[in-house]
C-alpha cells in the first residue's frame, strides 16, 4: 500500500484548505495518507519533511498536488526519485492558465470537479467531486435553539458563508434582501466570513450600512458548524466557482439552499426539492425566492430536510475518497 501526501502550502484557509482536511481524515481511515504543509486543523494526520526524505526512494509516494506550486515541489520529488507518482486536481472555477496546463499535462493523472473544468483543462482528467464530513455537518436536534444561541435575536437566520469580496456575491445578497428584513421583522441577514484587505473590509462596511446596519458581519469563524445549524436559509450567490463545499455543507446540515445557476450546480442542487437556483447575478429572482422562504419558514425547513437526506445519500466524503483511491492506483500503474 503506497504513502499518499497531499501537500498544504497556502498561508491562508481557504475552501481547499477545508477540502484537504477532510478527505486525508478520510483516507487515513484506511490507508497511510498524509497531508504535508502548515495551517491545518490540529486532527489532520501529517508527514514530516524529515520522514518523507526518508522513504522518498524506498517505496511508492503518491503525490496528490491541490495549487501549482504544490505540483512544482511533487515534480522536483519525481526526478530525485522514480517511485513518486504525480496526481493533481485542478480547483479554479475560471479558464486555466498556460502554466497550469502545462503542469497538469506532467502529471501521471488529472482530476477536474465538474465537466466544465475539464473542458477547460482541454485533457483527459477523473470528474470526482469533492464530498463532505457527513460526522461533523449534521442537522441540529432544535434549529430554533441552534439559532437563539447565535445570540443575534429574532426567529430565523439567513446568510452566506465563505470570504467576503465582490465575486463571492455578497451584494446582490445584501441588495436582494435588503428590502425583505422590514417585511419580515423576525430574520436577521448574516455574513460569515472575512473580508481581508482594506478594498474588501470597507466594501463589508458599505454593505453593512446600506441596510441600515441590520446585516450582520459575523466574521470568520474555525467552527462555522454552529452557523449552518442556527440559520434556515443558505444564500450561495457566487459568481463563479469550481464546486464550492458550502453547498454540500448546507445541505448536509439541513439548511435551504438558494444558489446561482453555476453550471456544476443543477447536478447538486434539484430546484424546488433540495433548494432553489437564480442566474448569477440575477438579484430580482434571488429576492423573490427569498421573500417566498421568509414568509414560509416551514417550507424552507421542508427543503432543507430533502436537502439533508439528499446529501446523506450521495455527496459523503466517503464516495470521493473510493474515487481518489483508484486513482491512485492507476497512477501506480495498478
Amino acid at each position: 500500500m503506497p504513502l499518499v501526501v497531499h501537500p498544504h502550502f497556502h498561508r491562508r484557509r481557504t475552501g481547499v484548505t477545508a477540502h484537504t482536511e477532510v478527505v486525508v481524515s478520510e483516507l487515513a481511515r484506511t490507508s497511510e495518507t498524509r497531508a504535508l504543509g502548515r495551517h491545518l486543523a490540529a486532527h489532520v494526520p501529517r508527514i514530516a519533511w524529515g520522514e518523507l526524505w526518508r522513504r522518498l526512494r524506498q517505496e511508492p509516494i503518491v503525490w496528490h498536488a491541490h495549487r501549482n506550486n504544490e505540483m512544482l515541489v511533487g515534480l522536483l520529488l519525481r526526478l530525485l526519485s522514480r517511485k513518486v507518482r504525480l496526481v493533481y486536481t485542478r480547483h479554479g472555477g475560471t479558464r486555466p492558465g498556460r502554466l497550469t496546463r502545462l503542469l497538469a499535462r506532467r502529471a501521471e493523472r488529472l482530476i477536474t470537479l465538474n465537466d466544465q473544468g475539464a473542458e477547460w483543462m482541454g485533457m483527459p482528467s477523473a470528474l470526482i467531486g469533492h464530498g463532505v464530513d457527513l460526522a461533523r455537518f449534521v442537522p441540529p436536534a432544535d434549529r430554533d435553539a441552534a439559532w437563539k444561541a447565535l445570540g443575534l435575536g429574532g426567529r430565523h437566520g439567513v446568510g452566506v458563508v465563505g470570504r467576503v469580496r465582490p465575486p463571492k456575491g455578497q451584494g446582490d445578497f445584501v441588495e436582494a434582501v435588503c428590502p425583505l428584513l422590514s417585511e419580515f421583522p423576525e430574520w436577521r441577514a448574516v455574513l460569515v466570513g472575512q473580508a481581508r484587505g482594506r478594498k474588501d473590509r470597507t466594501w463589508a462596511n458599505a454593505l453593512r450600512a446600506s441596510t441600515g446596519e441590520r446585516l450582520v458581519l459575523a466574521g470568520e469563524h474555525a467552527d462555522v458548524v454552529p452557523w449552518y445549524q442556527g440559520m434556515d436559509i443558505i444564500v450561495q450567490p457566487s459568481h463563479a466557482e469550481s464546486f464550492g463545499m458550502v453547498l454540500l455543507e448546507a445541505m448536509a446540515s439541513g439548511c435551504c439552499l438558494v444558489a446561482t445557476r453555476l453550471p456544476h450546480v443543477p447536478a447538486l442542487v434539484e430546484h424546488g426539492r433540495t433548494g432553489f437556483l437564480f442566474d448569477p447575478g440575477d438579484v430580482t429572482t434571488l429576492r423573490e425566492h427569498l421573500r417566498l422562504l421568509l414568509r414560509e419558514p416551514e417550507r424552507a425547513r421542508a427543503v432543507g430536510r430533502a436537502a439533508a437526506e439528499e446529501a446523506r445519500a450521495r455527496f459523503g466524503v466517503a464516495h470521493e475518497a473510493q474515487a481518489l483511491w483508484r486513482v491512485y492506483q492507476e497512477a501506480l500503474g495498478r
